[in-house]
């Protein structure tokens, strides 16, 4: 049985990813870690993770940045491997990633479904064999209307897909409406919608001379992030010091 810390364990997340371990006889929450106290869960709670004095195998995260600094302190200090799952962190933070990655293993990836990194690997098979015969490539992304960056962290990790495939170094294009002009060889075009409360759709296009080609993913919960965490969780317990992706836990499957 795996033992895991949950960083954020009260938030939407955490709660989710706290229903779907009580359901999993292969992980178990021994401890979690929020400021906030107003939920009643089955595993201690601590404010912060400096508190934090349960053993444990693994540490996920899905908490707000300004905690990540404390977070990967009390990792290194561990050498307790963490699946990294809050987003917006800053430049300083990411190298912090990096050195903290040097004592432990770190998992940390730009989206953590199973099935966009499943899309990913596609996307590389595909380009390789369609771009050179003259389809162009095209990323749609939709989410809801309370999102504030475009395009989507997701969108762009798809088009960095397509590229290293590629070993293409053209800029994505986000809006071609100042431009009157043909499009490019290799050019990675990036539409995005806000609305509703759509979760995540992420459609890619290589539409070619009398035939089109749409590879699609679409998230109906945030439980597919949850459930991708889990699945990290599993994979980075026990792994030496590193930078890991979802791709290595796909790869392991």
């Amino acid at each position: 049985m795996i033992k895991m810390i949950m960083h954020g364990c009260n938030g939407k997340m955490g709660q989710v990813i706290t229903d779907i371990c009580k359901e999993d006889s292969e992980i178990e929450i021994v401890a979690g870690v929020d400021p906030y106290s107003g939920v009643k869960n089955d595993y201690p709670v601590f404010a912060n993770i400096g508190e934090c004095n349960v053993d444990a195998d693994v540490v996920v995260d899905f908490a707000a940045a300004a905690a990540v600094d404390g977070l990967l302190d009390y990792c290194m200090k561990h050498k307790m491997p963490v699946v990294l799952c809050t987003t917006g962190l800053s430049q300083e933070q990411l190298a912090r990633v990096e050195e903290a990655s040097r004592q432990t293993a770190v998992l940390k990836s730009a989206n953590m479904s199973l099935g966009i990194n499943m899309l990913m690997d596609l996307l590389q098979k595909a380009a390789r064999i369609l771009a050179p015969a003259g389809f162009d490539m095209e990323i749609v992304e939709k989410h809801h209307n309370q999102k504030v960056d475009a395009p989507s962290g997701t969108a762009l990790a798809l088009a960095d897909s397509i590229n290293e495939a590629l070993d293409n170094a053209y800029a994505y294009k986000y809006d071609r409406t100042p431009e009157r002009k043909k499009r490019e060889k290799y050019e990675i075009g990036i539409q995005a919608v806000r609305g509703g409360s759509i979760v995540g759709e992420h459609e890619v296009i290589f539409a070619g001379t009398d035939e089109v080609i749409e590879l699609k993913h679409t998230a109906y919960s945030k439980a597919v992030f949850a459930k991708g965490a889990v699945e990290a969780a599993k994979f980075l317990a026990g792994r030496s010091a590193g930078r890991y992706e979802m791709s290595d836990v796909i790869d392991a499957r």
